[in-house]
């Protein structure tokens, strides 16, 4: 076997192949072996016909395309681990027979190749760079959520429900006096101001006391994910049968120690402020990187192989079928 390579159209390489007629003749042999199992001729159990007999009943290649495969198959790969400093294979190859005589067999075989990033101009590219500090905000943020990670639910049954307060409600949905799938609920806890329901019907439900039964009007976004529901207007019959609110510890150095470990306030307080300059130095450098990268790609040209691009497809739509099974969807 011989090959030679040589740099083709849209980042490919083109790898010619041949073969002579021995190698040819052996990959003729062993195609043989491989399918004639496939082969019913009279007068020869299944599978034990002679070479030449097959072919003179289905024709003289009848085990050209299988004895070819064979050829490619057992070289192609040598063929790149030789080359592998200069054909850095994306995809697979496109493979023609160029010659096909008893003496001599050559195939071609395109190849997509890795392309070459030809950058126009690199000095004097202008760079951002990032840097983000922390606030004293972010750290009383930081703060504010462990009292409310500790924070304990109580009763309230002296007032109306408020934002922020847990209720537990029970509710009918309709559409045009109605009722659908999934709009019906008996003690649902819901905590007012989260966005969990549709908007508007949290807003509703402020200001209503333990007891009291009221309509709810809203409508259905033009995005729901129910068609059937998309845009139309819906009454929910809502009952409030509890009030809980959040109450929050009191912030003491115990209290703080017991719930995460540092001595003080302040202590926490520096503690945070450390982690949250760390994670704002890595963003900061992420940032920095990209308009790197998009300064050098504002100045790059290169062509990329169709095989690339077809794999990337392949990908995003693999992902997208992925996405919509774990949502139960085909």
């Amino acid at each position: 076997m011989k090959y030679t390579t040589k740099a083709a159209e849209k980042s490919t390489v083109k790898i010619t192949i041949k073969f002579d007629g021995a190698e040819w003749k052996e990959a003729q042999n062993k195609a043989y072996l491989k399918s004639r199992n496939k082969f019913a001729i009279n007068g020869f159990r299944k599978g034990k016909a002679p070479k030449h007999v097959i072919e003179n009943v289905y024709g003289k290649g009848v085990f050209y395309e299988d004895a070819l495969n064979l050829l490619f198959a057992e070289n192609y790969g040598k063929i790149l681990e030789k080359e592998a400093e200069k054909i850095y294979a994306v995809g697979d190859p496109d493979v023609s027979v160029d010659k096909l005589e008893d003496e001599n067999v050559t195939l071609v075989a395109i190849v997509p190749v890795k392309p070459e990033v030809k950058i126009s101009s690199y000095k004097g590219m202008k760079i951002k760079q990032f840097a983000y500090t922390v606030k004293d905000e972010e750290v009383e943020a930081e703060l504010n959520r462990v009292l409310e990670r500790n924070a304990r639910k109580v009763d309230v049954t002296d007032r109306a429900a408020a934002n922020g307060d847990i209720v537990n409600i029970d509710f009918v949905g309709t559409v045009d006096g109605v009722k659908f799938d999934g709009g019906e609920a008996e003690g649902f806890d819901l905590t007012l101001g989260s966005g969990q329901f549709i908007p508007g019907f949290e807003d509703q439900v402020v200001g209503m006391n333990i007891g009291e039964s009221k309509d709810v009007n809203v409508t259905f976004p033009e995005n729901y994910q129910a068609e059937a529901l998309k845009g139309k207007p819906a009454v929910f019959a809502v009952k409030l049968n509890g009030i809980k609110a959040k109450e929050l510890p009191e912030l003491t150095d115990e209290f703080i120690k017991e719930a995460t470990g540092s001595e003080t306030i302040e202590a926490y307080k520096e503690k945070s402020k450390e982690r949250l300059q760390a994670n704002a130095d890595r963003r900061a450098n992420d940032d920095t990187e990209n308009s790197i990268l998009e300064a050098i790609a504002a100045n790059t040209e290169v062509e990329i192989p169709q095989a690339m691009i077809e794999r990337e497809i392949d990908g995003l739509v693999q992902k997208f079928e992925y996405q919509l099974m774990y949502q139960g969807l085909k």
